[in-house]
Protein backbone atom coordinates (compact mmCIF):
# COMPACT_ATOMS: atom_id res chain seq x y z
CA UNK A 1 0.00 0.00 0.00
CA UNK A 2 1.36 3.65 -0.89
CA UNK A 3 -0.31 6.68 1.51
CA UNK A 4 -0.63 9.83 -0.64
CA UNK A 5 -2.45 13.00 0.39
CA UNK A 6 -4.69 13.20 -2.76
CA UNK A 7 -6.80 16.29 -1.74
CA UNK A 8 -6.53 19.58 0.38
CA UNK A 9 -9.68 21.82 1.68
CA UNK A 10 -9.70 24.86 4.11
CA UNK A 11 -12.10 27.29 5.54
CA UNK A 12 -12.41 30.54 7.34
CA UNK A 13 -14.72 32.33 9.17
CA UNK A 14 -16.20 35.65 7.21
CA UNK A 15 -14.76 37.62 10.05
CA UNK A 16 -11.44 39.06 9.90
CA UNK A 17 -10.23 40.56 12.89
CA UNK A 18 -7.25 43.53 12.20
CA UNK A 19 -4.52 44.46 14.64
CA UNK A 20 -6.55 47.57 15.89
CA UNK A 21 -9.12 45.40 17.42
CA UNK A 22 -6.65 44.77 20.40
CA UNK A 23 -5.98 48.78 21.14
CA UNK A 24 -8.67 48.27 23.60
CA UNK A 25 -6.64 46.22 25.70
CA UNK A 26 -3.05 48.02 25.43
CA UNK A 27 -1.42 46.35 22.35
CA UNK A 28 -1.13 48.00 18.59
CA UNK A 29 -0.41 46.77 15.51
CA UNK A 30 3.32 47.93 14.87
CA UNK A 31 4.00 45.63 18.28
CA UNK A 32 1.92 42.70 17.36
CA UNK A 33 3.43 42.25 13.87
CA UNK A 34 7.03 43.35 15.13
CA UNK A 35 6.86 40.41 17.64
CA UNK A 36 4.26 37.92 16.15
CA UNK A 37 4.39 38.78 12.17
CA UNK A 38 0.65 38.89 12.83
CA UNK A 39 -1.39 41.27 10.76
CA UNK A 40 -5.25 40.06 11.02
CA UNK A 41 -7.14 36.56 12.18
CA UNK A 42 -10.47 35.22 11.65
CA UNK A 43 -13.14 34.58 14.19
CA UNK A 44 -15.70 32.26 14.49
CA UNK A 45 -19.16 34.12 15.85
CA UNK A 46 -20.06 33.52 19.51
CA UNK A 47 -23.29 31.05 17.98
CA UNK A 48 -21.04 29.41 15.00
CA UNK A 49 -20.40 25.73 15.07
CA UNK A 50 -17.07 24.73 14.15
CA UNK A 51 -18.63 21.67 12.38
CA UNK A 52 -19.99 23.73 10.06
CA UNK A 53 -16.19 24.86 8.82
CA UNK A 54 -14.78 21.44 9.25
CA UNK A 55 -17.22 20.15 7.10
CA UNK A 56 -16.87 23.28 4.46
CA UNK A 57 -12.81 21.86 4.39
CA UNK A 58 -13.92 18.29 4.11
CA UNK A 59 -15.73 18.48 1.04
CA UNK A 60 -13.42 20.68 -0.45
CA UNK A 61 -10.53 18.26 0.08
CA UNK A 62 -13.14 14.93 -1.21
CA UNK A 63 -14.34 17.30 -4.09
CA UNK A 64 -10.08 17.48 -5.41
CA UNK A 65 -9.28 13.98 -4.66
CA UNK A 66 -11.32 12.22 -7.09
CA UNK A 67 -13.02 10.25 -4.42
CA UNK A 68 -16.58 10.13 -2.93
CA UNK A 69 -17.47 9.70 0.50
CA UNK A 70 -18.61 6.37 -0.05
CA UNK A 71 -14.56 5.63 -0.08
CA UNK A 72 -13.91 7.02 3.16
CA UNK A 73 -13.27 4.51 5.52
CA UNK A 74 -12.16 6.77 8.41
CA UNK A 75 -12.48 10.05 9.21
CA UNK A 76 -10.28 11.81 11.81
CA UNK A 77 -10.43 15.34 13.02
CA UNK A 78 -7.91 17.11 15.45
CA UNK A 79 -9.38 19.66 17.57
CA UNK A 80 -9.03 21.03 21.20
CA UNK A 81 -12.45 23.07 20.75
CA UNK A 82 -14.98 21.19 19.46
CA UNK A 83 -18.97 22.60 19.62
CA UNK A 84 -19.81 19.61 22.24
CA UNK A 85 -18.38 17.61 24.39
CA UNK A 86 -19.79 14.51 23.06
CA UNK A 87 -20.43 13.10 20.29
CA UNK A 88 -17.26 14.27 18.91
CA UNK A 89 -16.86 16.05 15.84
CA UNK A 90 -15.82 13.79 13.77
CA UNK A 91 -18.81 11.80 14.01
CA UNK A 92 -20.86 14.84 12.60
CA UNK A 93 -18.91 15.91 9.70
CA UNK A 94 -18.91 11.75 8.51
CA UNK A 95 -22.46 12.24 8.62
CA UNK A 96 -23.21 15.15 6.95
CA UNK A 97 -20.27 14.59 4.74
CA UNK A 98 -22.43 11.08 3.37
CA UNK A 99 -19.58 8.50 4.75
CA UNK A 100 -22.35 6.93 6.20
CA UNK A 101 -20.44 3.99 6.83
CA UNK A 102 -16.88 5.64 8.12
CA UNK A 103 -15.41 5.56 11.58
CA UNK A 104 -14.71 8.14 12.95
CA UNK A 105 -13.55 10.17 16.33
CA UNK A 106 -11.81 13.48 17.39
CA UNK A 107 -7.71 13.57 18.37
CA UNK A 108 -6.95 16.03 21.06
CA UNK A 109 -3.31 17.22 20.68
CA UNK A 110 -3.50 20.84 20.39
CA UNK A 111 -1.18 22.59 18.26
CA UNK A 112 0.31 18.75 16.98
CA UNK A 113 -2.50 17.48 16.51
CA UNK A 114 -2.97 17.34 12.48
CA UNK A 115 0.16 15.76 12.45
CA UNK A 116 -0.54 13.05 14.63
CA UNK A 117 -3.96 12.21 12.98
CA UNK A 118 -1.56 12.12 9.42
CA UNK A 119 0.20 9.82 11.17
CA UNK A 120 -2.56 7.95 11.67
CA UNK A 121 -4.13 7.89 8.64
CA UNK A 122 -0.92 6.64 6.94
CA UNK A 123 -0.58 4.05 9.41
CA UNK A 124 -4.52 2.76 8.42
CA UNK A 125 -3.62 2.85 4.36
CA UNK A 126 -0.14 1.28 4.78
CA UNK A 127 -1.47 -1.75 6.99
CA UNK A 128 -4.29 -2.17 4.26
CA UNK A 129 -7.03 -1.39 7.02
CA UNK A 130 -7.64 1.73 4.89
CA UNK A 131 -8.13 3.21 1.57
CA UNK A 132 -9.34 6.25 1.79
CA UNK A 133 -9.01 8.48 4.89
CA UNK A 134 -10.08 12.20 5.79
CA UNK A 135 -7.63 14.03 8.01
CA UNK A 136 -8.88 17.32 9.22
CA UNK A 137 -7.92 20.13 12.11
CA UNK A 138 -10.44 22.25 13.04
CA UNK A 139 -10.37 24.97 16.05
CA UNK A 140 -12.62 27.78 17.76
CA UNK A 141 -10.07 29.03 19.59
CA UNK A 142 -11.75 32.25 20.44
CA UNK A 143 -13.66 29.93 23.04
CA UNK A 144 -10.76 29.66 25.22
CA UNK A 145 -8.86 32.57 24.87
CA UNK A 146 -8.76 35.59 27.45
CA UNK A 147 -9.75 38.15 25.39
CA UNK A 148 -8.24 40.62 28.17
CA UNK A 149 -4.84 39.18 27.84
CA UNK A 150 -3.02 41.14 24.91
CA UNK A 151 -0.33 38.50 25.54
CA UNK A 152 -2.81 35.47 24.22
CA UNK A 153 -5.26 36.78 22.27
CA UNK A 154 -3.77 38.46 19.52
CA UNK A 155 -2.15 35.61 18.66
CA UNK A 156 -4.90 33.06 18.22
CA UNK A 157 -7.75 32.88 15.41
CA UNK A 158 -10.33 30.11 13.79
CA UNK A 159 -10.53 27.77 10.97
CA UNK A 160 -10.43 24.18 9.68
CA UNK A 161 -8.42 22.80 6.89
CA UNK A 162 -8.78 19.16 5.94
CA UNK A 163 -7.04 16.60 3.78
CA UNK A 164 -7.41 13.09 2.11
CA UNK A 165 -5.03 10.73 2.30
CA UNK A 166 -5.61 7.43 0.23
CA UNK A 167 -4.19 4.21 -1.05
CA UNK A 168 -2.31 5.65 -4.98
CA UNK A 169 -1.07 2.93 -7.06
CA UNK A 170 2.21 4.15 -9.57
CA UNK A 171 2.02 7.77 -9.29
CA UNK A 172 -0.83 10.21 -9.42
CA UNK A 173 -0.78 13.72 -10.25
CA UNK A 174 -0.95 16.36 -7.75
CA UNK A 175 -0.41 13.77 -5.24
CA UNK A 176 1.94 14.43 -1.97
CA UNK A 177 3.35 11.20 -0.98
CA UNK A 178 3.65 9.78 2.21
CA UNK A 179 5.64 11.58 4.84
CA UNK A 180 7.91 9.63 7.68
CA UNK A 181 7.34 10.84 11.15
CA UNK A 182 8.78 12.07 14.51
CA UNK A 183 6.16 11.58 16.98
CA UNK A 184 6.78 12.40 20.46
CA UNK A 185 5.92 14.21 23.82
CA UNK A 186 7.09 15.96 27.01
CA UNK A 187 4.53 16.52 29.65
CA UNK A 188 6.86 18.05 31.55
CA UNK A 189 6.30 21.47 29.40
CA UNK A 190 2.75 21.58 30.32
CA UNK A 191 3.13 24.38 32.29
CA UNK A 192 4.26 26.69 29.84
CA UNK A 193 1.32 26.18 27.50
CA UNK A 194 -1.88 25.16 29.04
CA UNK A 195 -6.02 25.49 29.32
CA UNK A 196 -7.18 24.31 32.78
CA UNK A 197 -10.24 22.43 33.12
CA UNK A 198 -12.75 25.19 35.44
CA UNK A 199 -10.52 28.26 34.02
CA UNK A 200 -11.03 27.32 30.05
CA UNK A 201 -8.99 29.63 28.96
CA UNK A 202 -5.42 29.54 27.13
CA UNK A 203 -2.47 30.06 29.21
CA UNK A 204 1.17 30.33 28.48
CA UNK A 205 4.42 31.18 28.84
CA UNK A 206 5.86 32.87 25.27
CA UNK A 207 9.65 33.31 26.10
CA UNK A 208 9.86 29.64 27.06
CA UNK A 209 7.56 28.79 24.55
CA UNK A 210 9.49 29.73 21.79
CA UNK A 211 13.47 28.86 23.12
CA UNK A 212 11.66 25.22 23.18
CA UNK A 213 9.76 25.32 19.84
CA UNK A 214 12.55 26.86 17.88
CA UNK A 215 15.45 24.10 19.66
CA UNK A 216 13.27 21.20 19.01
CA UNK A 217 11.05 21.71 16.01
CA UNK A 218 14.88 22.02 14.77
CA UNK A 219 16.13 19.06 16.37
CA UNK A 220 13.11 16.84 14.89
CA UNK A 221 13.02 18.28 11.69
CA UNK A 222 17.39 17.49 10.88
CA UNK A 223 16.01 13.72 12.55
CA UNK A 224 13.61 13.17 10.30
CA UNK A 225 15.61 14.56 7.07
CA UNK A 226 18.50 12.34 7.91
CA UNK A 227 16.13 9.61 8.30
CA UNK A 228 15.64 10.26 4.66
CA UNK A 229 19.33 11.34 3.69
CA UNK A 230 18.16 14.43 2.71
CA UNK A 231 19.44 17.93 3.38
CA UNK A 232 17.77 21.58 4.03
CA UNK A 233 18.87 21.69 0.37
CA UNK A 234 16.29 19.22 -0.82
CA UNK A 235 13.71 20.71 0.72
CA UNK A 236 11.32 23.07 -1.90
CA UNK A 237 8.73 24.32 0.67
CA UNK A 238 9.05 24.43 4.87
CA UNK A 239 5.40 23.95 6.04
CA UNK A 240 5.50 24.67 9.59
CA UNK A 241 2.69 25.01 12.32
CA UNK A 242 2.11 28.74 11.99
CA UNK A 243 2.61 29.61 15.72
CA UNK A 244 4.48 33.17 14.82
CA UNK A 245 6.63 34.38 12.27
CA UNK A 246 9.35 34.75 14.62
CA UNK A 247 8.98 30.80 15.75
CA UNK A 248 8.84 29.70 11.51
CA UNK A 249 11.75 31.94 10.89
CA UNK A 250 13.86 30.88 13.68
CA UNK A 251 13.63 27.37 12.67
CA UNK A 252 14.48 27.65 9.18
CA UNK A 253 17.34 29.73 10.12
CA UNK A 254 18.11 26.72 12.24
CA UNK A 255 17.88 24.06 9.51
CA UNK A 256 19.40 26.39 7.14
CA UNK A 257 16.26 26.98 4.61
CA UNK A 258 16.00 29.55 2.24
CA UNK A 259 13.67 32.49 3.50
CA UNK A 260 11.79 32.52 0.02
CA UNK A 261 11.35 28.35 0.97
CA UNK A 262 9.28 28.91 4.12
CA UNK A 263 6.03 28.93 4.52
CA UNK A 264 4.12 31.84 5.98
CA UNK A 265 0.11 32.59 5.95
CA UNK A 266 0.18 33.85 9.81
CA UNK A 267 0.15 37.22 8.60
CA UNK A 268 -3.29 36.19 7.35
CA UNK A 269 -5.04 33.72 9.93
CA UNK A 270 -2.99 33.96 13.35
CA UNK A 271 -1.92 30.74 15.32
CA UNK A 272 -5.05 27.88 14.54
CA UNK A 273 -3.63 25.24 16.58
CA UNK A 274 -4.69 21.44 15.02
CA UNK A 275 -5.74 23.61 12.08
CA UNK A 276 -2.80 25.71 11.05
CA UNK A 277 -1.38 23.05 8.83
CA UNK A 278 -3.85 21.85 6.45
CA UNK A 279 -4.80 25.13 6.06
CA UNK A 280 -1.33 26.38 4.97
CA UNK A 281 -0.86 23.45 3.52
CA UNK A 282 -4.44 23.91 1.42
CA UNK A 283 -3.28 27.50 0.30
CA UNK A 284 0.39 26.70 -0.69
CA UNK A 285 -0.90 24.29 -3.26
CA UNK A 286 -3.23 26.68 -4.44
CA UNK A 287 -0.50 29.02 -4.62
CA UNK A 288 1.06 26.10 -6.86
CA UNK A 289 4.16 25.95 -4.25
CA UNK A 290 3.49 22.75 -2.90
CA UNK A 291 6.17 20.41 -4.83
CA UNK A 292 6.97 16.56 -4.12
CA UNK A 293 9.66 17.62 -1.79
CA UNK A 294 8.50 19.22 1.56
CA UNK A 295 8.78 19.39 5.15
CA UNK A 296 5.87 19.83 6.81
CA UNK A 297 6.65 20.35 10.97
CA UNK A 298 4.20 20.07 13.73
CA UNK A 299 4.57 22.11 17.24
CA UNK A 300 6.95 20.61 19.60
CA UNK A 301 5.11 22.25 22.38
CA UNK A 302 1.71 22.15 21.35
CA UNK A 303 -0.67 21.13 24.53
CA UNK A 304 2.30 20.37 26.94
CA UNK A 305 5.00 19.20 24.18
CA UNK A 306 3.91 17.39 21.51
CA UNK A 307 5.84 16.80 18.46
CA UNK A 308 5.13 15.70 15.06
CA UNK A 309 7.27 15.65 12.36
CA UNK A 310 6.58 14.35 8.73
CA UNK A 311 8.71 15.25 5.56
CA UNK A 312 7.35 14.39 2.10
CA UNK A 313 9.39 13.45 -0.64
Amino acid sequence: MTAAIVGTGSALPERTVPNSHFEAIGSSDAWIVKRTGIRERRFLPEDGHLADLALAAAREALAGSGRTAADVGHVVVATTTPDRTTPGLAVEVAARLGADRAAAFDLHAACAGFVYALDHAVALIESGRAGTVLVCGAEALTRITDHEDRSTAVLLGDGAGAVVVADVAGAVPDAVPAPAFRLGSDGNLVPLLHADRYDRKLRMDGPEIFVHAVEKMSAAAREVLARRELTADDVDLFVAHQANARIVRAVGKELGVLPERLYLNVDRVANTSSASIPIALHQARGEGRLGRSGLVEGDRDGGGGGVGDPVDV
